[in-house]
């Protein structure tokens, strides 16, 4: 049995729960100072000041995992990625800077169709060691559970090679992946212009083979004009609902289209993007209980205006933050950034920004249950902070704290001179 005891936090910050935390309870963090974390066998077994949990354990039997002067933090949950793809995009980068707008680029041949061509033409392997080389970037950024979608192959082929990628990768990788079946990612050329037809074809003809080789967990949609209408996301969704996925949406990213109403109507586990959401639709996710997922650091990227966290938590919602980690729109898996965004630009409390990158984050993926929170019965997923208070994620801004990573109770990353990371 692999027992291990973190001493000497100078604080333990955590939300607490196992479900979604809505609107002022994003603010309701634990702070234990001195504290001590007890893992037996990859699980949090107690967790509590120094002078009440010590004194219960033979510490003879645990390795010490010494925590003085640092904060000790959840596992980070990036609950909405594109990790797995081929080829990159820098010079649509560059062209958005000069004007050009993503839908712009995207209706000329380029944006994400640049990437299927690439994904297309890419092996397994080299996917695999791709998708094993951003998980390690990850894991350096206190990331211990990600999700990940498909909807760079747009054909029945490449779909699924995208998302039995990831399930290879989560069987080889420390960190858990989730996988997210985005085959309305785009329309591909040869159903251009035939919108309804492509639908059709997933449903038909890649979305059975998701379910029935138990592939991903949830089934997603570019819901956005000139894509994916309010119709045929439903159309989509609804029968992915039937065969068994949970179902998420894009919604309401560019244009007020209606996506936050559609995934209230849905029962969508949640509703992602929503830069241009109405006030009804914010009204609606609020009433059905789904977790509103901002992108912020895709909103930084494509030089645009934020998603309005402030409004959304003080009406009620359940905001979780996630990167957006993308070859186009959003080329960073940056955690440090995305804190810095919520407090500074969309006015989140450092409590709430935790939040929404933990519990909040592991409700987006239904796991708010095992994951998220540094509690007894929940997975050893803790981060290591190298200063002593959560405040400091956004005060130091845009700089990677994190110290050591523990996943399952091992210690994945660890900072040492002249090393980059150790693994035990």
């Amino acid at each position: 049995m692999i027992k291990k005891l973190i001493v000497k936090a100078s604080q333990i910050a955590t939300p607490k729960g196992s479900h979604a935390k809505f609107g002022e309870e994003m603010n309701d963090l634990t702070i234990i100072k001195n504290g001590v974390i007890v893992i037996e066998d990859g699980m949090i077994q107690e967790v509590g000041p120094a002078a009440d949990i010590l004194r219960s354990y033979d510490s003879g039997s645990y390795d010490f995992v010494d925590a003085t002067e640092k904060c000790v933090v959840p596992g980070f949950v990036d609950s909405h990625t594109h990790f797995i793809f081929g080829g990159y995009r820098p010079d649509e980068f560059y062209m958005r800077l000069n004007g050009a707008s993503y839908m712009e680029i995207m209706n000329a041949g380029g944006g994400i169709q640049n990437t299927v061509n690439a994904t297309r033409s890419s092996s397994f392997d080299k996917l695999f060691q791709a998708g094993l080389d951003r998980l390690d970037a990850m894991v350096d950024y206190g990331i211990t559970t990600v999700e990940g979608k498909s909807g760079y192959g747009l054909d029945a082929e490449t779909e699924l090679l995208q998302l039995k990628v990831q399930s290879q990768l989560n069987e080889a990788h420390p960190v858990d992946v989730v996988s997210t079946f985005l085959g309305a990612h785009a329309v591909p050329p040869e159903f251009k212009g035939r919108n309804e037809a492509y639908i059709e074809f997933l449903i038909q003809n890649v979305l059975p083979k998701v379910v029935e080789e138990k592939l991903a967990e949830f089934c997603d949609v570019f819901c956005e004009d000139g894509v994916f209408s309010i119709a045929l996301s439903r159309k989509l969704l609804q029968e992915a609902k039937k065969q068994g996925l949970e179902v998420k949406v894009h919604a309401d990213e560019i244009e007020q289209l209606g996506g936050a109403e559609l995934a209230a109507e849905l029962l969508a586990v949640s509703a992602d993007h929503l830069l241009e959401a109405s006030d009804y639709g914010i009204e609606q996710l609020k009433n059905s209980e789904i977790v509103a997922t901002l992108l912020p650091a895709t909103a930084f990227c494509l030089n645009k205006r934020y998603a309005d966290a402030r409004k959304m938590i003080d009406q009620g919602c359940a905001v979780a933050l996630a990167s957006d980690f993308n070859p186009g729109s959003c080329f960073t898996q940056s955690v440090p950034l995305i804190f810095a965004l919520a407090c500074i630009q969309m006015k989140m409390t450092p409590e709430e920004a935790l939040t929404a990158f933990t519990l909040n984050g592991a409700a987006a993926l239904k796991r708010a249950d095992s994951i998220g929170s540094i509690e007894p019965g929940k997975k050893a997923d803790i981060v290591i902070l190298k200063y002593p208070s959560y405040k400091y994620l956004s005060y130091h801004t845009a700089a990677n704290l994190v110290e050591a990573v523990i996943k399952d109770g091992k210690i994945v990353k660890q900072l040492a001179p002249n090393k980059r990371y150790a693994e035990v």
